[in-house]
């Protein structure tokens, strides 16, 4: 990206929720956070006070499916952030004592995300469509898991799963191509070689499902899910259509039935997820508890309304070109490049051009996203799971109508 200044620095790896056996759940995200807690030559502080010495970003974060280091600095401060992240990946102190306070932390970032209902909703919903497979438990783990492991627990799991073949760098922004392979080659080089096992792939279970997780709020958060495709299924090109018309901008068919003619929810939207080899299409909304079975209702009204009738060709030129414009837009930014082009790169072994891309999503039709459309949004595929006080919330109706 010749016209830029900055240059964004990611290390993927193939360590996520979907490789850790039950006794190893939120070992990936774990390990994510204690690399920062010093390297054989850098303690903490140091590896921080360096990157804000040139005004820097260094991050990190774990999915399901990987994890990811990344820095975004100034072209001439590339090589500062290649030698930084690969100290924490490649000579990281594993102390044991950080090792411990870092379980507190830990904790205490489970407890937060148990403490917000929508976040619990949004990562149910995910649970219930694919109980029992390997992309449902959550990426943080448990208490009870966090709190057993230990230094040689990790130490295992880093040798199994940041091997060389399982990793990906990825650069884009502003540098010099030959003095860049040079760098990573000099400073990744040692990286262990081969590969990880590979995971059980994951299928969405049966529909009809309901769950509730009763928390202290006075809204129920709402989550209804569906089948929808994985990375490797062009499909996903026409679901990302489909859910901008239902739920992905404010003319989204949800966003005016339910906050703008009845005015019962201030947050609700759709979004699509794809792993490698599934995904699916959550509807969200978040409303009183009193409203929580009439949203429910209107929710699955509107989905069967968008089945039996298709959508509007205003509605799909509208939904295609926000998400070309917002594409575009992305692709200006040197992190969100890096990100696009690595994380396609390790989990589906091709790093597809924005060019490419654009055409795939340019050639999507109304035909498209009407084949989809039974499959979708067929109410028998749907689950629900809702966070909230369920004392206050009418649960028998959200199960019938769930149910059918």
């Amino acid at each position: 990206m010749p016209d830029c200044r900055s240059a964004s620095v990611a290390v993927w790896v193939k360590s996520g929720s979907v490789y850790e056996a039950e006794k190893e759940h939120g070992m990936s995200h774990f390990i994510e956070h204690i690399l920062f807690k010093g390297t054989e030559s850098r303690s903490a502080s140091k590896i921080a006070a360096e990157m804000d010495d040139i005004g820097g970003n260094l991050n990190a974060f774990t999915s399901k499916e990987c994890t990811c280091f990344y820095a975004k600095v100034l072209d001439e401060h590339i090589e500062k952030a290649v030698d930084i992240i690969s100290d924490l990946i490649l000579r990281s102190k594993l102390d044991a004592g950080d090792i411990e306070r870092e379980k507190g932390v830990v904790t205490e970032e489970i407890l937060m995300n148990d403490d917000s209902p929508e976040d619990v909703a949004n990562e149910g919903i995910c649970s219930l469509l694919y109980e029992g497979c390997a992309v449902a438990p959550n990426i943080l783990g448990t208490a009870d898991s966090v709190n057993a492991f230990t230094r040689q627990s990790l130490i295992d799991y880093m040798d199994k799963r940041y091997r060389g073949g399982d990793t990906v760098i990825s650069v884009a922004g502003s540098f010099d191509k030959a003095k860049l392979d040079a760098m990573l080659w000099d400073k990744f080089g040692a990286m262990r070689a081969g590969v990880g096992e590979e995971r059980i792939p994951s299928a969405i279970g049966t529909g009809g499902r309901v769950a509730f997780a009763d928390r202290d709020a006075e809204q129920a958060h709402i989550c209804i899910g569906m089948p929808g495709f994985g990375a490797n299924d062009d499909r996903r090109f026409a679901m990302l259509v489909l859910s901008n018309v239902l739920g992905g901008c404010m003319s989204s068919r949800l966003f005016q039935r339910i906050r703008e003619e009845r005015g019962l929810a201030y947050s609700t939207y759709t979004y699509p997820t794809s792993y490698a080899e599934t995904g699916y299409l959550t509807a969200y909304a978040g409303t009183g508890l009193a409203n929580a079975a009439k949203v429910t209702e209107l929710i699955l009204n509107e989905l069967a309304s968008a089945r039996r009738d298709g959508i509007t060709k205003a509605e799909f030129d509208r939904a295609k070109e926000q998400m070309r414009v917002s594409y575009i837009l992305s692709c200006e930014s040197t992190s969100a490049r890096s990100s696009a082009i690595g994380k396609a790169e390790l989990l589906l072994g091709r790093a597809e051009e924005e060019a490419r891309l654009i055409k795939k999503l340019e050639a999507v039709s109304m035909a498209d996203v009407e084949d989809i459309l039974n499959e979708t949004l067929d109410p028998s595929n749907m689950c629900a799971f809702v966070a909230g006080k369920t004392a206050g919330m009418d649960t028998r109706t959200i199960e019938r109508l769930i149910k059918g």
